[in-house]
């Protein structure tokens, strides 16, 4: 028998899904992560896993890996020294930024600083025009003496090299990269013309900023799991989930390590979109919540909503423009900082705040016994009843409610005066609002009406949360997976292979010939098709993508269409305004047509992930009770073992269904059913719902 084996590393937990192909069956392991060192949990928990199952790793052909390594470490600021060179007349391009206030009214703006300072960044002399051609030819000798300033004087260990218009003719770009690499060959070097080959130079060279901050940790990270891995057997393939849902290699993947920044999140993305096509409900809010932070996505049409720009290390959470932009292919997600770690406090107001501070993984909530001293988010659901001490992590990890009363106690209750109880379902209710707000803030701007939908809940702690912020949301359904506790880990193992370009190259439509238009999406194609091959994918087992951003002539923003290849150029003016009347209600501009950026994707097939269906059906019995608290105070609750449970039982809510990662809390008059894929389907109550809709 052969397996593959998905490893998602989270802030808090790292997570495991080992999956047999032979007959659909899985095995999921939690382990916490050790900050450190990430390589050294997924090390450790893969032994485990395997261990448990009288596996040997030889029997793995295949292991998909997510982490959030590269986010964090532009968070935490944790990267490598890096220096930049630019065309003169741009040095302080990352400090004048977009040069725009994103709140008009407050006057104490705070923008993250730039991961180069000033003083890293040098000027050479060279000038290229928007449209590729060259009016100040490149100035070797004195680059290399800027550089050598960098490197000698600086200690800088990671260069990005960012041209003005290195997108349109990126020779300049090589050129010094040749230069840095017969001078300095331990030198790291990233080109944006190579890691965002897009206008808009801000967004450019920040990204490639990312990309040379990041790629030193990353590549080393990787060789040491690489390293790890072999040395416990593995000769299978290791593969890299990106920010955009596919998977990449580890040798694109440390070439590139800006397009993994959102790298476990997306697959959870994917997954729901899997469960979303599996249900016939095409139409999803995804909510993945884990120790450290939780991730909303939108799902619509069967499929997660791709964006190809983001931001990190924002300075507040919901507002656009104060954070670093990456201008890269990613699943569109909205990121708050609320897990199982968040730290609650009271605040000046003399209210209860919670997130976005995290006790993480070390040392944790104080119940974890492991060194903590703040109340946490998951202190509160333990003294809630919502969690079970004595089964956390399948009785793995014992949790130790007396640390968790006297926390919460001393630091929200007491100051508060208030109950112990009253505080714990604060802390609860803050966060289930808190998360509720970003779904509406992010359903609201991209015109998502989520009333009819379903909430696909997922991770450690979503499960927990997901029916008090469903309910908030007015959402009739929601939806546990099998595994709900993992299902990043096993999105990992539905991502197929895949690799996008775009690039910016102006033109007119009406002045655009077939033959070019055909000849620039070849170009594209193979710089696409590249890495996959290079794995060892034949080119025709590659499905291509082409997609153009375009815009009437005059415009400042831009559209994205998608084509089938192989279009005829005198079809575009047609497609173009189909999707704009779609985005903008109607067509009516009488302007030239513009194309801006082209895009094409590669992909492979995605992999099969038949997982077994559940054969038992029944009545549940509950295996127990414990007082869990609901609104207006603590019910006696009866406890579910969701292995225990059988196709077509239906549970009447208050209730707790416990698996070993994740624990289903259902409140007062909700119901729920196991459908024919072992998933739990639970509706709230006063909502029933009839093909999709909902209603009092």
């Amino acid at each position: 028998m052969t397996y593959r084996l998905g490893i998602d590393i989270g802030g808090t937990f790292t997570d495991f899904a080992l999956f047999n192909e032979a007959d659909g069956s899985f095995a999921i392991h939690k382990q916490l992560t050790t900050p450190d060192d990430p390589s050294r949990a997924v090390l450790a928990g893969t032994a485990t896993l395997l261990a448990r199952h009288g596996l040997d790793l030889a029997a793995v052909v295949e292991i998909v890996h997510g982490t959030t390594l590269v986010t964090n470490a532009v968070i935490e600021r944790k990267g490598a020294r890096t220096g930049m060179l630019t065309t003169r007349g741009f040095r302080d391009i990352l400090d004048m930024a977009r040069e725009k206030r994103y709140d008009v009214f407050d006057l104490r703006l705070v923008f993250p600083d730039p991961l180069v300072p000033r003083r890293l960044r040098a000027e050479v002399d060279e000038r290229c025009h928007y449209d590729g051609s060259v009016e100040i030819p490149l100035d070797l000798a004195g680059a290399q003496t800027a550089l050598r300033g960098l490197v000698e004087e600086h200690g800088i260990e990671s260069l990005a090299i960012c041209l003005l218009h290195g997108y349109a003719n990126p020779s300049h770009e090589r050129a010094l990269r040749e230069m840095a690499a017969a001078a300095y060959p331990h030198l790291m070097v990233s080109l944006s013309s190579e890691v965002s080959p897009e206008w808009r130079e801000f967004e450019r060279f920040t990204t490639t900023s990312i990309n040379a901050f990041t790629q030193p940790m990353f590549d080393q990270y990787l060789g040491r799991l690489e390293t790890g891995l072999g040395q416990l057997g593995f000769t299978g393939r290791l593969f890299v989930m990106s920010s955009s849902g596919g998977t990449l290699t580890p040798e694109t993947a440390r070439r590139f390590p800006v397009r993994v920044i959102e790298s476990g999140p997306a697959a959870g993305a994917q997954m729901s979109a899997f469960h979303g096509r599996a249900l016939n409900q095409p139409e999803l809010l995804s909510f993945d919540m884990g120790g450290t932070t939780a991730k909303g996505a939108l799902i619509r049409g069967g499929a997660a909503i791709k964006v190809y720009h983001q931001e990190i290390a924002r300075a507040h959470d919901f507002k656009a423009g104060s954070g670093l932009p990456v201008q890269s292919p990613v699943i569109d997600m909205i990121e708050i900082g609320a897990g199982g770690g968040s730290i609650a406090e009271v605040d000046v107001r003399g209210t209860i705040r919670v997130g976005p501070r995290s006790a993480g993984a070390d040392p944790g909530p104080a119940c974890y016994g492991q060194g903590g001293t703040t109340a946490t988010l998951t202190d509160a659901n333990l003294v809630l009843g919502y969690l079970d001490p004595g089964f956390f992590l399948g009785g793995a990890m014992a949790l130790n409610m007396g640390a968790a009363e006297q926390v919460i106690t001393q630091q929200i209750a007491g100051p508060l005066e208030i109950s112990l109880a009253r505080a714990a379902w604060g802390i609860h209710e803050i966060i289930n609002e808190d998360v509720a707000r970003a779904f509406r803030i992010h359903a609201s701007e991209r015109g998502f009406d989520y009333r009819g939908s379903s909430m696909v809940a997922f991770g450690g702690s979503g499960p927990v949360h997901a029916m008090g912020v469903a309910r908030k949301l007015g959402i009739p359904r929601v939806i546990f997976p099998v595994a709900a506790g993992v299902m990043s880990a096993l999105g990992l193992l539905a991502s197929p292979l895949n690799f996008e370009v775009a690039r910016t190259r102006q033109a007119f439509v009406a002045d655009l010939a077939q033959a070019d238009l055909a000849a620039t999406f070849a170009a594209l194609e193979a710089e696409a098709m590249a890495p996959l091959t290079a794995a060892g994918l034949s080119p025709d087992a590659l499905s291509i993508s082409w997609r153009l951003d375009m815009r009437y002539h005059g415009q400042g923003h831009e559209i994205e269409v998608s084509l089938p290849p192989g279009i005829h150029v005198d079809a575009l003016p047609a497609i173009f305004r189909e999707h704009y009347a779609a985005v903008h209600g109607a067509a009516l501009l009488d302007a030239p047509l513009v194309i801006t950026t082209w895009k094409a994707e590669a992909s492979a097939a995605p992999p099969e992930l038949a997982t077994a269906r559940p054969t038992a059906t029944g009545e549940a019995t509950p295996k127990g009770s414990r007082q869990a608290y609901f609104a207006a105070g603590y019910v006696t609750t009866p406890v579910y073992d969701r292995y225990g449970l059988g196709v077509g039982a239906v549970i009447d809510g208050p209730a707790l269904i416990e698996e070993r990662e994740s624990t289903v809390v259902i409140g007062i008059g909700d119901r729920v059913q196991v459908d024919e894929f072992g998933n739990l389907v639970a509706e709230l109550a006063g909502k029933s719902v009839a093909n999709g809709e909902a209603s009092p």
